[in-house]
């Protein structure tokens, strides 16, 4: 029962109006409202990939965003990682607070994969800031089918988000037993007193605000988007060199509603 009455918490109404949308239907990254990371930091997760404004790693085709990881060596500025992948984000060009986001795209999976559709607060230093993980899944898990999703603060993050309180848990799963093969839309509702993270109008997690503290609710701010697919590190884990040929991530669409 307590799924079912989540259901419309996850689905638009009449009275919100599409107030930002990319459908990727042209020739190229719109960069009005996209901006591309170029770096070889690992993410602060000792990551393998080097994140590159390439055509191979990043383009718009087909109607689909595509983020596409390589095993190439790539070096940048001296710098060399064994993989090559790519990261996009709203910053400065779109961020939104109390908002419902959309994002429909058909994930990678494979040994060593971490595809993640996220949210960072618009000021201030991690994890106070706040993030919201509406989508991740991780290569070094032996389960190939299910998504994470996760709210991290001041309170919790990282690894400690396991010691939250049951009551208001900060990371949930998801199954999707065809999630390479088809699409799906991974969603957020953002109002005031609660985040609702879910799948297919399906909620995974619901988080609320229990505190006025900004370590427990950091989402009184606006907050920016970000695409990317990482490869191996801390949560992508060991890497299968022969699975890099399906490290690929299509977004059919990215849709934003207030």
């Amino acid at each position: 029962i307590f799924p079912l009455l989540l259901i419309p918490y996850l689905a638009t109404s009449a009275a919100e109006k599409l107030v930002w949308s990319d459908e990727f239907n042209g020739e190229s990254i719109d960069y009005s409202k996209w901006g591309v990371e170029e770096n070889a930091y690992g993410g602060g997760n000792n990551e393998q990939q080097i994140y590159r404004w390439d055509q191979k790693n990043l383009r718009v085709e087909g109607g689909n965003l595509i983020i596409e990881a390589h095993n190439d060596k790539p070096n940048v500025v001296g710098t060399s990682r064994p993989y090559s992948s790519a990261r996009i984000r709203t910053k400065h060009r779109g961020d939104w607070k109390y908002c419902r986001i959309d994002v429909r795209a058909k994930l990678p999976i494979g040994k060593g994969i971490w595809p993640a559709i996220w949210m960072l607060g618009k000021d201030g230093v991690w994890p106070d800031r706040g993030e919201i993980d509406i989508t991740e899944w991780f290569g070094r898990y032996s389960d190939q089918y299910t998504v994470t999703s996760a709210v991290h603060n001041g309170a919790f993050s990282g690894g400690d988000l396991a010691n939250a309180p049951s009551s208001n848990p900060q990371t949930a799963q998801q199954r999707l037993n065809d999630l390479c093969t088809a699409y799906h839309n991974f969603q957020l509702h953002w109002t005031a007193s609660s985040l609702v993270i879910g799948v297919d109008n399906v909620p995974t997690l619901t988080y609320r605000k229990t505190s006025s503290s900004n370590a427990q609710w950091p989402f009184d701010q606006p907050a920016f988007l970000l695409l990317n697919v990482a490869v191996g590190g801390n949560l992508g884990g060991s890497v299968n060199p022969s699975d890099i040929s399906k490290m690929t991530m299509y977004v059919d669409y990215v849709r934003v509603w207030q």
